[in-house]
C-alpha cells in the first residue's frame, strides 16, 4: 500500500458562476507516465500542516498565477483505494485575480481556458481523461451550475 499525505485540486472559474456558459481554466501539462500532454485542473500535494483549502489556493496560484476570492468545497475522494490512501480534496474557485505563476522546474504546462460546456464535451470525447479533472468538471457542472 502506498501512503500519501493527500492533495487538493481546484476548478477555477474565470467568469461569474451564474454566467450562461462560464469559462474555466484548465492546464495542458506534459505527463511522462502518459507520454504526452494531458488536460487537467490545477492540483498538488498537501504540504505538512497545510489545510486542503490553503493547498488549493497555493496550487492555483503556483500553476496558473491566479488567486481566488472564493473557494467552494465540492467533495473529497480516494484516488485509487486498491493500493493507496491518497485523497483529493476538490474545490471550485471564483473571483479570480490574475498574477504570476511559479511552476516547478519539472512542470511543463500551458493555460487552456475553455467554457464549461466545452470541458464537458472534452470529457465525452475522451480529450480530457485525467480522473481528478473529470470529477472536478462534472462536480462543478452539477453542483455549482445546477445547485
Amino acid at each position: 500500500m502506498v501512503r500519501h499525505p493527500g492533495a487538493s485540486a481546484v476548478v477555477p472559474f474565470l467568469d461569474p458562476l451564474d454566467s450562461p456558459d462560464p469559462r474555466i481554466l484548465l492546464i495542458r501539462q506534459y505527463r511522462y507516465a502518459a507520454n504526452g500532454y494531458v488536460y487537467e485542473i490545477p492540483a498538488g500535494r498537501l504540504d505538512p500542516g497545510e489545510t486542503p483549502e490553503d493547498c488549493a489556493a497555493r496550487e492555483l496560484r503556483e500553476e496558473t498565477g491566479y488567486s481566488a476570492s472564493d473557494l467552494i468545497r465540492l467533495t473529497t475522494f480516494y484516488t485509487t483505494p486498491g493500493f493507496t490512501d491518497e485523497q483529493i480534496h476538490l474545490f471550485a474557485a471564483s473571483g479570480l485575480t490574475e498574477g504570476n505563476s511559479r511552476v516547478e522546474a519539472d512542470e511543463v504546462l500551458d493555460l487552456a481556458p475553455v467554457t464549461l460546456s466545452r470541458a464537458m464535451a472534452m470529457i465525452a470525447s475522451g480529450e480530457l481523461v485525467d480522473g481528478k479533472s473529470m470529477i472536478g468538471v462534472l462536480f462543478a457542472e452539477r453542483f455549482i451550475r445546477r445547485g
